[in-house]
């Protein structure tokens, strides 16, 4: 069966708007063990450039950044499964091996971990951490959310999530979750 360029063309752009409505709407960070990548700030090329060979372009620096960012995604992941198996110092420990503390999803699993380690002082440093860094980190805002719940501060718990709906909709799983937290009692985090 032979494919035509139109049809390709279609099709490629119907992946590159799925992706980037999931994107938009917050889907990254609702449970995928990934941490969400962050923006980056690279200034954009001079007029003047000629385009080269993009292998030849390519430094030794381009592939340390991304040894580097693998080795920065498996460590999340491995950092992760140590506090959802429960083991919050250790996930503590590793995280913090990262040196990325700034990274909302690390910040935000930082906070989780003081949470149920029962200090709330340190969860709650490490949540606004996460905050400052991405103001609309769904995932963060369900679990401060959590802690201002467990603090008897449901007016607080409710502010948060107003602030989700508005980010990615009732529809979401940080949405759901921190609501039935606040309707229902119900707390699966």
């Amino acid at each position: 069966m032979i494919i035509s360029f139109a049809s390709r063309a279609a099709a490629v752009a119907a992946v590159v708007m799925l992706s980037s409505a999931l994107a938009a709407s917050g889907a990254y960070a609702m449970g995928n063990e990934g941490p969400q990548p962050q923006p980056t700030t690279t200034p954009p090329p001079k007029a003047d450039t000629k385009p080269d060979n993009k292998k030849a372009q390519e430094k030794p620096e381009d592939k340390k950044d991304k040894k580097s960012e693998q080795q920065f995604i498996d460590g999340y992941k491995a950092a992760r499964a140590m506090l959802l198996g429960g083991e919050y110092e250790r996930g503590i420990a590793a995280f913090h091996e990262l040196d990325r503390d700034e990274h909302p999803d690390v910040a935000n699993y930082l906070g989780y971990a003081h949470r149920k380690l029962g200090q709330y002082d340190q969860s709650k440093i490490w949540y606004e951490k996460a905050l400052a860094s991405d103001p609309k980190h769904t995932r963060t805002l369900q679990y401060y959310g959590m802690w201002h719940l467990e603090q008897g501060n449901r007016l607080k718990a409710q502010d948060h999530l107003e602030r989700i709906e508005v980010i990615c909709g009732a529809g979401c799983e940080d949405y759901r979750l921190l609501r039935d937290a606040i309707v229902e009692g119900k707390t699966s985090y």
